[in-house]
């Protein structure tokens, strides 16, 4: 007599959901921007959970049997912890982290330090020194950029810098500091006391664009001609109330102490600076408002206004600059104007509209981000000092 073995019949986890667990599971499947596969996980488990069989949910949702199987047991053995990706080891680094640490010491050099003539790096040209110097047998400029990423380097960018070279910079910028917190010489200021940012803004060009502007439309920006035509140049001069954010200016055709007294004749013949006790007038070192000369011819006109300095190369200082940046930003880029007539008119209306609705600035440099400024600039003159070869003031020549 024949005997006939019988082969098991694999049978499909049973998937039991609980209210909780469907709406999580519901909420993926769902769901418009999660990746595509996890969507995909949660939905064979809601099908299985319906007492669906394999082949039925593989058709249903165009995917092979063993898929269905392999995320069907993994949410009945782990849950929903189940349906997520697994560590995976990878393909082992080429590169030692001291060859990391190499290209990144590399980076964070001057190419002239090494007899590269260029200026800066960029990731090709330190791809290329890396395999020069021995730093690796090869390398591309994309493993280069996602070494330096991993340490925020970029050393195809710069910045410019400038050393305080006033030698009164801390006491005329506590000076100015106090001020916009209204203190003078250590009292508060009064009510009628008001503090006054000026400033000229130059070479204001008239740009007549060969052809017309072209406003934005659907998927396009505005366009401006590239060429243009020169109408001339004008300057703005403007002083800012650092209290009330109140601007007014005028237009002249250059600068100079003319244009200058002119401008502080309209504002301390004008209501509330006419009959104030003091009016502190900030301003720069330019050649129009520079000096004690300009200080006593202030003086001299409007007794009630006192002129106060910031220091050398320190016009950033002066929140009329602010001011000046919106300007720049909102109503002059880009540039077209058919007269110098225009440009003065937009002056005018964008001084109206910002004295409407504008609030003051929320100056946030303190003493203490002084005193931090300061403690910085004195070790980075230390570190220079110590690390600069006698007799060279300045980058090795290559």
């Amino acid at each position: 007599m024949k005997v006939v073995a019988h082969v098991p019949v694999c049978r499909a986890r049973q998937i039991m959901l609980t209210a909780s667990g469907r709406r999580r599971l519901q909420k993926i499947a769902y769901s418009r921007t999660l990746a595509y596969q996890h969507v995909i996980r949660a939905r064979i488990v809601l099908d299985a959970a319906r007492g669906h069989s394999n082949n039925m949910i593989a058709a249903r949702r165009g995917v092979v049997v063993d898929t269905v199987r392999l995320w069907r047991g993994r949410y009945a053995d782990h849950g929903l912890a189940g349906l997520g990706d697994r560590p995976r080891s990878g393909r082992p680094p080429r590169f030692t982290p001291l060859q990391r640490a190499q290209v990144k010491a590399l980076a964070c050099g001057l190419p002239a330090e090494t007899g590269v003539p260029l200026s800066r790096w960029s990731s090709s040209d330190l791809a290329v020194e890396s395999v020069r110097s021995g730093i690796a047998e090869s390398i591309s400029a994309s493993t280069i950029r996602r070494i330096l990423a991993g340490a925020a380097l970029k050393p195809w960018q710069f910045q410019s810098w400038i050393f305080i070279r006033d030698p009164d910079f801390t006491a005329k910028t506590a000076r100015v500091l106090d001020l916009y917190h209204r203190i003078w010489d250590g009292q508060p200021l009064a009510e009628n006391e008001y503090v006054i940012s000026s400033d000229e803004k130059t070479s204001i060009q008239a740009r007549c664009r060969c052809h017309p502007t072209l406003p934005p439309g659907k998927s396009r920006m505005m366009r401006i001609n590239h060429e243009y035509d020169r109408g001339g140049a004008l300057s703005y001069l403007a002083a800012y109330d650092i209290g009330r954010a109140r601007v007014l200016g005028h237009c002249a055709a250059k600068t100079g102490i003319a244009p200058f007294m002119t401008l502080v004749r309209d504002v301390m013949t004008s209501e509330p600076y006419a009959s104030a006790k003091r009016v502190f007038w900030v301003v720069d070192n330019g050649s129009s408002h520079r000096g004690k000369a300009a200080c006593d011819r202030l003086s001299a006109r409007f007794p009630n206004a006192v002129m106060v300095h910031t220091p050398v190369h320190a016009s950033w200082l002066n929140q009329v600059e602010i001011y000046f940046s919106i300007l720049q930003r909102k109503a002059l880029s880009p540039n077209d104007f058919t007269s110098l007539d225009q440009v003065e008119d937009r002056l005018t209306a964008f001084e109206r509209r910002y004295n409407e609705t504008a609030p003051p600035f929320k100056w946030e440099f303190t003493h203490t981000d002084l005193k931090d400024l300061l403690a910085r600039i004195e070790r980075h003159k230390q570190n220079e000092h110590s690390q600069q070869p006698t007799g060279c003031e300045h980058q090795p020549a290559a």
